[in-house]
């Protein structure tokens, strides 16, 4: 994925000043694919990567690119009970970690076949120590278009995560529609605040960038009095629903800090229709929302040029096909009829690494993927995300799936069972919630069980809020009726 830009322009600037040139970027990601090379690492090798936001972390990942080695960025919240799991599943060849972790990381990896080095967010540490050695003029690896080029993992709502593969006409088709669509030139210079181990900061803010030979300010972590100082240098902010309510919440925030900026882009989470209403009253801009996936890159977007509508994703973009269908039957619905939101395209993932079985069953017989999120197309061909058939709850930009935190709870001495919902949160835009059974005479409270899940799940998967309960609802066949547990507690953080 060459950048469309000369190797003297600025492509990267980081919070503390430091500036990669695209030629120094692509200087260095050849030294470390060459590092790679060295290490073993051939075109088709996992190599999993959990460090700290940095130009360098990201320069690794088009290494990644370049080599032909398959990338697996993974949460830097993952615990080593966690990383166990990625590191079994994907056996990758390499393994980078934080020099702080890496004697951890070792003692898995050594189980799994894998070695490790190191990066840290400072631009130390051995895989780099490594590369100092290389040439610089790394050849890169002849790839196909059909060929893995990551692989990001997002949980199930059974049974432990699922690696998605991406492949690199994946990443290719939807950066350039992307850039296209959004109008990003050589003259854009985005503000990515966002964390760089998922779809959204990796592929959406990344590789639009590159293709159209755009700058970034690379920031750590956002921060809403550092991003207001920046917008006089950008034009564009990426970011998730919870940046946009902490900007709306600073006194510095108005029109005049947002008037350079010419398009603010939110996804990873629903917006609510009021941020949106209060950010165009209070800047005169109008948020763009658009609506993504793991496994599909974007799918939709409001326009650049048009209406766009708060409470909407938009309209699919070109080359994708968006659908309601009955999720009984099958069947196509009729524009404003809610039903499952199917896709089509080419960014629609390859599948689930080896899970041939789950793959199949995430597929329609003509080629759609099922994405399990219930929605609506209107008349005018917006797309509406009205509920997901898969319980997902979306904290912070974060995906968490109830099963996975719901079996560590019940996993604690005095729980019977637990139930885990997101409910609204005017921050988070829902918040992890369990509802919790407790044995007779149990001696459990709210703090005991937070602290046990410490060490045992990644931060936003904790729950923010411990619920107990006599017992919880169910239907007929027994099942948990989690719909009427999110009603029931729907003003737990609003306060309405």
């Amino acid at each position: 994925m060459r950048a469309a830009a000369p190797d003297n322009a600025q492509f990267i600037r980081t919070g503390s000043g430091q500036t990669w040139t695209y030629g120094d970027a692509f200087a260095l990601s050849g030294r470390i694919a060459g590092a790679m090379d060295t290490l073993g690492i051939r075109p088709g090798d996992r190599v999993a990567v959990q460090v700290d936001k940095s130009a360098e972390a990201l320069i690794l990942y088009l290494a990644c690119v370049r080599s032909g080695a398959v990338y697996l960025p993974l949460n830097t919240a993952y615990t080593l009970a966690e990383l166990d799991y990625f590191l079994g599943d994907a056996e990758p060849r390499l393994v980078v970690v934080a020099s702080g972790a890496r004697e951890g990381v070792e003692t898995i990896a050594k189980r799994h076949g894998a070695i490790v080095e190191t990066l840290d967010a400072d631009g130390s540490g051995s895989l780099l120590d490594l590369a100092r050695d290389e040439p610089a003029d790394f050849v890169d690896a002849s790839r196909a278009a059909d060929d893995l080029a990551a692989i990001l993992y997002t949980s199930g709502t059974t049974g432990r995560s699922k690696g998605a593969m991406l492949t690199h006409g994946n990443l290719l088709s939807n950066a350039l529609t992307l850039r296209d669509y959004w109008r990003v030139t050589a003259d854009d210079r985005l503000i990515h605040a966002l964390p760089i181990f998922h779809t959204h900061g990796l592929f959406v803010a990344t590789n639009v960038t590159l293709l159209a030979g755009a700058s970034m300010f690379l920031l750590s972590k956002f921060d809403a009095d550092e991003v207001i100082s920046l917008m006089p240098q950008a034009t564009m902010l990426m970011g998730v629903p919870t940046f946009y309510v902490r900007l709306l919440q600073s006194p510095r925030f108005g029109k005049e800090a947002a008037a350079k900026i010419r398009l603010f882009i939110s996804g990873s989470a629903p917006l609510l229709a009021e941020t949106h209403t209060e950010f165009q009253a209070r800047t005169g801009h109008a948020i763009l929302e658009r609506y993504g996936m793991t496994e599909t890159n974007m799918n939709t977007s409001n326009p650049y040029d048009g209406k766009r509508i708060a409470g909407t994703v938009g309209l699919p973009l070109p080359g994708v096909t968006v659908r309601v269908t009955d999720p009984a039957t099958g069947q196509v619905l009729p524009p404003e009829q809610t039903g499952m939101i199917e896709i089509k395209g080419p960014n629609v993932f390859k599948g689930y690494w080896r899970m041939p079985e789950k793959t199949a069953a995430e597929f329609t017989g003509d080629g759609f993927f099922i994405s399990g999120d219930l929605g609506k197309i209107d008349s005018d061909g917006y797309v509406h995300i009205v509920g997901r058939g898969k319980d997902l709850v979306i904290s912070g930009g974060y995906n968490i799936y109830p099963k996975e935190v719901e079996s560590e709870i019940d996993q604690i001495e005095g729980v019977v069972e637990s139930a885990v919902i997101g409910v609204p949160h005017p921050d988070f835009g829902e918040g992890v919630t369990a509802v919790v059974v407790r044995k007779p005479g149990a001696a459990l409270d709210e703090k005991t069980i937070i602290s046990a899940l410490q060490d045992r799940l990644a931060r936003y998967k904790q729950p923010k809020r411990i619920i107990f309960a006599e017992d919880l609802p169910r239907n007929t066949m027994g099942k948990v009726q989690k719909n009427i547990l999110r009603q029931q507690y729907a003003d737990l953080y609003t306060g309405t």
